[in-house]
């Protein structure tokens, strides 16, 4: 694989750069190279093409587990044969999804096979050592190993950590919502990126590797994402057994959801607030629209578009709850968003697409309607602002803009959410060898609304938030 491809699959894989890969490789514990190690800031390569993963043992999965707690009705206690995929992303867990299948499609990945039982010979002994390609789905036997391209961690990660101040730490800290030893909840304010990327020099995941890593050995890992300008209630797992076990749980509701499970005691809820123009038709109502993907100027950007044809192979099923916390005067209405399925810009594109009500400050899906933006004017009649606007936050962040600016941010928020109890979940299977993971306890989490929509909810007069 050239270095040009493998640039290109990284950015497509929502990675900042080649040198990302090297930090999501080398900061997993699974994760060991048969290369010397680093010297003096250049890699030794082994030669110069493999970077080899553990052999493999049969164990507990942790995304076994996350289908048990989601499913335990349809669990049968059996354990599943480990495939390519899944023992690559447990032992690199930071390694996005996306990019690990892409190197399965591209055939880029080797199994070593071993298995002395079997082998009549030293000679024969030998060939099984040799590597194979293998795809995702080939189960792994005892004392398999797996080899990635080299060519992922050609360049050294920058310093995560250095970029952090005592300032970055002790904000970091105070949005925290809840702390176990398995996960992690904060309130994510609009305006901080979740991960790096080009031009971001501060992001969540890369602060919380420092503030928010208190006594563990690893720092805290991005469970789901939030939008840049998205606020609200934001997961993080503690390790990577945790952190796996929540993957599983998030990709299980989307991929098992249907509208069936609308109305039903669902054990991941996620309610988020959106201020919108205009007011829906029905006060409440359920959506079942799937998207897909679409690519603008020449792949360089893109954005998510209702599919009428289901058959595409690029369209995703995506089901949304919803209904009216408050309708304004002023032609605004307050929205409850309850996401079935975890689609990116899902709600922001039901609501535009549709409901016919795009999100203030979502110029993205919403920019026709806001071509005609006007901001509330705020001056009273001696011309002085009712609603003054707070002192911005010092930082990388700001406070974001109300409904009375000329530019409104996103007003778009995960208020609430409920989670299973994962700490409970690990602590039982480490206290028994027997499990039943369909009784477990539930976290609920509720986050305050930003500056820029409290500021938009008195403006409107909406009342007591904290009431509804």
């Amino acid at each position: 694989m050239r270095m040009t491809e493998v640039a290109s699959l990284l950015r497509r894989s929502s990675l900042r750069s080649v040198s990302d890969s090297v930090f999501l490789l080398h900061s997993s514990p699974y994760c060991t190279s048969t290369a010397a190690g680093v010297q003096r800031g250049k890699l030794r390569w082994n030669e110069g093409k493999w970077l080899t993963l553990p052999p493999f043992t049969s164990s507990i999965d942790p995304s076994s587990i996350g289908k048990e707690i989601v499913r335990p009705s349809s669990s049968n206690h059996e354990r599943e044969p480990t495939t390519a995929l899944k023992w690559v992303l447990r032992c690199c867990p930071q390694l996005p999804r996306s990019l690990v299948q892409k190197l399965f499609r591209l055939r880029q990945v080797r199994r070593e096979s071993c298995n002395p039982a079997s082998a009549a010979s030293s000679e024969m002994q030998v060939q099984q050592h040799q590597r194979r390609r293998v795809s995702g789905k080939t189960v792994m036997e005892s004392g398999d190993r797996i080899c990635l391209p080299m060519t992922v961690q050609v360049f050294h990660s920058e310093a995560r950590t250095g970029c952090c101040t005592e300032d970055d730490i002790k904000f970091i800290q105070s949005i925290e919502l809840h702390k176990d030893p398995a996960i992690i909840v904060v309130n994510k304010p609009a305006g901080m990126p979740v991960q790096g990327g080009i031009g971001i020099r501060k992001s969540l995941d890369t602060l919380a590797s420092t503030a928010l890593k208190y006594d563990y050995p690893d720092p805290p890992r991005l469970v789901h994402r939030l939008d840049r300008d998205s606020s609200g209630i934001l997961v993080m797992g503690r390790t990577k057994t945790s952190t796996t076990v929540l993957h599983s749980i998030f990709h299980e509701k989307t991929v098992g959801a249907s509208v069936n499970d609308v109305g039903t005691d669902r054990i991941l809820q996620r309610r988020y607030w959106a201020l919108v123009l205009g007011t829906p038709r029905h006060p409440k109502g359920l959506i079942s629209a799937p998207l897909a993907k679409v690519a603008l100027n020449d792949g360089k950007s893109e954005r998510i578009t209702i599919v009428d044809d289901q058959q595409n192979p690029s369209s995703q099923h995506a089901i949304t709850e919803y209904r009216v916390i408050k309708i304004s005067d002023h032609g605004y209405t307050w929205l409850e968003l309850s996401p079935i399925t975890g689609r990116k810009h899902q709600l922001r594109v039901h609501c535009a697409e549709v409901l016919g009500t795009p999100i203030v400050g979502d110029f993205k899906y919403g920019w026709r309607a806001h071509r005609k933006w006007k901001p509330i004017n705020l001056l009273n009649d001696e011309g002085e602002d009712e609603y003054p606007e707070p002192k911005p936050h010092s930082g990388f962040y700001s406070s974001g803009c109300c409904i009375a600016e000329k530019e409104p941010t996103l007003h778009l928020h995960c208020r609430q959410m409920t989670l299973p109890d994962v700490a409970q979940a690990l602590e039982q299977l480490q206290s028994s060898s027997s499990r039943d993971l369909s009784k477990l306890g539930r976290l609920n989490f509720t986050a305050p609304l930003p500056t820029h929509m409290q500021r938009s909810w008195d403006i409107l007069n909406c009342g007591n938030v904290e009431g509804i």
